[in-house]
């Protein structure tokens, strides 16, 4: 081969390495979701208090998160005065997920946990106000630097949990502007087949407006854009029960996504009952995921517990309701999703400390409050 040619094979193979997605697929792949809806007093948001407690209410009377976060690793830059007082009479600082230092540490960890991506959640409800939209942007910001310095994957995941039917059209139209913004070209961005993947959750839930007209306008603009769609459905979405709506075209909307995640936290408690949703649920499902060729996505979680949640909202819940086990009923979920024939897995989550999933570093010191133990059980 002449050199001129040889020079010209190269740098045709370097263009093409170069235009190739960093993350080409999601198969295979272990991911978390990221909430990062927290905001702090005095952080860049200007919002004051967010999902620690129910605004200018925050107190230490008043809160809504169950697992204390370890800031032993944070700076002072972003540590935020909280309420709450240590019993030595310290005082108990908070994080924020406005702060780019804090999002680029968490994604540090996913990298150091070995998690290969974060499905960040985009909530829908939020994309009316150009002060919510603003917040929001700027976590998608930290997030997409920090997964690109650490070498994580991203999905833009669209909650649309409480966003009427006749809203859905700003999630496809915040989609396209992502996507001529330059979302889906960022190294970090996740592909599945060929495409971008972007993630809607909340379809078919028993409990919410079935819209499925509405959903079907929406899955078709997404797909317009040349993206691949994971979609969140409802635990039994299969046989149309308990938690599902019974309507036959919901299958014939699933069918119209690339990958399916069905929501299962809280549908076991300890790893008989993982054991026994793996048998039951995930198997089959996965069996009818093969036959139309789609991806499936079990969702595991690491425990549960949403009692001070329950208690701002004049309810009652036990803290620590769905104990961890020292890791052993997660474990127990991965494996069990392993033995039904899953090559992917979503964890719920890896910053939701208001249900106590969160899987970030949440085992350091408390301060005085009704926060869940963490420590592990003496032997």
């Amino acid at each position: 081969m002449k050199p001129g040619l040889w020079t010209l094979c190269l740098a045709l193979a370097a263009f093409a390495q170069a235009q190739a997605p960093r993350h080409p697929t999601l198969s295979g792949k272990v991911v978390t979701g990221y909430q990062g809806w927290f905001r702090a007093e005095g952080d860049p948001s200007g919002l004051g208090w967010v999902h620690f407690g129910p605004g200018k209410l925050f107190s230490t009377e008043t809160y809504s998160f169950d697992l204390w976060p370890d800031l032993r690793d944070f700076p002072p830059e972003e540590r935020y005065p909280s309420p709450f007082r240590y019993a030595d009479g310290r005082q108990a600082d908070l994080f924020s997920s406005a702060h780019p230092g804090t999002v680029r540490r968490h994604f540090r960890w996913m990298n150091e946990y070995g998690i290969d991506g974060a499905m960040l959640q985009r909530f829908a409800v939020g994309l009316g106000g150009s002060r919510n939209v603003d917040s929001l942007d700027m976590v998608l910001r930290h997030c997409t630097d920090a997964a690109n310095a650490e070498g994580r994957a991203l999905t833009v995941m669209y909650d649309l949990t409480g966003l009427s039917p006749e809203k859905f059209r700003t999630v496809s139209d915040d989609w396209r502007r992502l996507v001529a913004n330059g979302q889906t070209k960022q190294p970090c961005a996740q592909f599945h087949q060929g495409k971008p993947l972007v993630a809607v959750w909340g379809l078919g839930f028993k409990e919410r407006p079935p819209a499925l007209k509405e959903w079907a306008t929406l899955l078709a603009e997404l797909k317009s854009t040349g993206a691949a769609i994971m979609i969140g459905v409802p635990t039994y979405w299969r046989e149309q029960k308990n938690d599902s709506v019974s309507d036959p075209a919901l299958h014939d909307l699933i069918r119209r996504a690339d990958i399916i995640s069905p929501w299962t936290v809280g549908r076991c408690d300890d790893p008989k009952g993982a054991a026994e949703l793996a048998k039951e649920v995930w198997a089959p499902d996965i069996a009818w995921c093969r036959t139309k060729q789609k991806t499936y996505l079990p969702v595991i979680f690491p425990g549960f517990s949403w009692s001070n949640l329950s208690a701002s909202k004049g309810k009652k819940a036990p803290k620590n309701a769905i104990p961890r086990l020292g890791g052993r009923f997660l474990w127990s979920q991965a494996v069990a999703a392993r033995e039904a024939g899953a090559k992917s897995l979503y964890i719920a989550m890896f910053d939701e400390i208001d249900e106590g999933t969160a899987i970030m570093k949440c085992g350091g010191p408390r301060p005085v409050g009704n926060f869940v133990d963490l420590s592990l059980p003496k032997r």
